[in-house]
């Protein structure tokens, strides 16, 4: 599923088709505001107020007219207000009263729901009343209003204002939508920025740069495959760089085992032969110089043997391996040669690998030897198996005494040796072979207090065909 190709089609989407409809309903919401407040509708509203206003006083005074025809036909009774007793008339009674008019109407009651017809008759003031249908104070109130609102729109002009606030509201929606696109662009396009600053990093040399993946799309992904590249890259790049150390001790090493043999040969021959002149006499003497002199040799005879293994490039013929089978093969044959060590196993169920047979057991033999060294007597030594990524690893733990900063530092350099017989070339070779094989020899924390090994060989797969590098 392509979820960048979506993320831009919503981007799209909420940055163009959402302010449009916006525009649209606002648009035509203000247009029917615009339409209703007009000239010609205020003008309108204006005209039918003032009719309106005319309309109810001519009601009002037919309402009046009709109230005092029935009044002075008798048909509605009076309630009458005694000039002796003026303390409990009301307000608008007491305020006719003190006018100089001789009757008067007025809308009275609820809102103007009741008319009422005053008349003077000496001191004495008559009240007729009616109910009418109409509440004339509200209508009035009410076409007060509406006049106002009329006047006050064609004094304002608020048809100018609805159209500034129109644009107003629209540019707003637009500005929104485009800061909202600038954000999202943002955040699509920061990715790409930082891949492509990591290419270039690592074009120019960088291989430890990395990037953090932030996203789970078409660019995530892309960033985990160039991190996974990277890591393969200075992988690949660390393994060249060894090999080729390796390559340059070989030639030293070809040379210095060539020149140390070539003048072995005769060193031992002619010792011999002084052996066989000498006299009986002093016989003794010179068979126990000799003999020192023979072992020396001999010893040197194995230092040049171990640099010619370590100068000789192996054939390397890869095949499915079982690696616990190896493994517990490699520790039963060595508990017998170190019974003072206490060896473990803790196997897993791991698929084949595809590696050398000869090469792997000469790592193991190496690992699980110099393991023992180290343990000592009563000491413990941990072999185990597990899947590590798409690799299957081996690994050989000691309880010695571990290995201190010196020894990490230069510990798969050839001629460097922490032990006291060691030729300095065991853990080069192992290395050596395991990277033929397609894998490799990293140093772990030691699980039992000591020193801990982490051989990495490729799993075998349909059709695989190993390639060993050879730098």
């Amino acid at each position: 599923m392509n979820r960048l190709r979506n993320r831009l089609i919503l981007v799209f989407v909420a940055a163009t088709l959402v302010p449009l409809v916006a525009t649209v309903w606002i648009t035509t919401y203000l247009m029917r505001i615009d339409q209703a407040l007009g000239t010609a509708s205020t003008a309108r509203a204006l005209a039918a107020a003032d009719q309106l206003k005319q309309t109810s006083r001519a009601y009002f005074q037919m309402a009046s007219l009709d109230l005092k025809r029935r009044a002075l036909a008798g048909e509605v009774a009076p309630q009458k207000y005694a000039a002796a007793d003026p303390a409990h008339w009301p307000e608008v009674v007491r305020d006719f009263a003190a006018s100089g008019e001789s009757e008067r109407f007025s809308a009275v009651g609820d809102e103007g729901s009741r008319l009422e017809y005053l008349v003077k008759h000496g001191d004495d003031v008559w009240a007729y009343s009616s109910a009418i249908p109409i509440a004339l104070n509200r209508v009035s109130d009410e076409i007060g209003r509406a006049g106002s609102l009329g006047q006050f729109i064609r004094e304002h002009d608020l048809s100018r204002t609805v159209k500034l606030a129109y644009l107003l509201l629209a540019a707003s929606f637009w500005l929104a939508s485009l800061g909202l696109l600038v954000f999202l662009a943002h955040r699509i396009s920061q990715p790409i920025h930082r891949l492509t600053r990591g290419l270039a990093e690592m074009a120019a040399g960088d291989l430890a740069v990395r990037v953090k993946p932030q996203r789970d799309d078409e660019v995530g992904r892309a960033i985990q495959a160039f991190n996974a590249m990277a890591d393969t890259l200075q992988e690949t790049t660390e393994r060249l760089v060894y090999l080729r150390q390796l390559e340059s001790w070989q030639v030293v090493a070809r040379k210095t085992a060539h020149e140390v043999k070539n003048s072995l040969t005769p060193i031992r021959l002619t010792v011999e032969e002084m052996l066989a002149r000498y006299d009986d006499a002093d016989r003794a003497f010179m068979e126990q110089a000799t003999q020192i002199v023979v072992d020396e040799i001999e010893t040197l005879e194995r230092r040049v043997r171990a640099f010619s293994q370590f100068a000789t490039e192996p054939p390397v013929s890869p095949a499915p391996l079982d690696v616990n089978s190896l493994l517990q093969e490699r520790i039963a044959l060595l508990r017998t040669a170190h019974p003072e060590v206490d060896y473990e196993c803790r196997l897993a169920d791991v698929p084949r690998v595809m590696a050398d047979q000869d090469l792997v057991k000469g790592i193991l033999t190496n690992l699980l030897e110099n393991a023992a060294d180290a343990a000592g007597h009563g000491g413990r030594i941990l072999g185990s198996t597990s899947v590590d990524h798409e690799k299957v690893a081996i690994e050989v733990h000691d309880s010695g005494p571990g290995l201190s900063d010196q020894a990490r530092a230069s510990l798969f350099q050839p001629t460097i040796s922490f032990k006291k017989r060691g030729m300095g070339l065991g853990l080069s070779i192992a290395r050596k072979s395991a990277l033929l094989s397609g894998g490799d020899i990293v140093v772990v924390k030691g699980e039992l207090g000591g020193a801990g090994f982490r051989v990495l060989l490729p799993i075998a797969t349909n059709g695989f065909q190993a390639r060993p590098d050879r730098g």
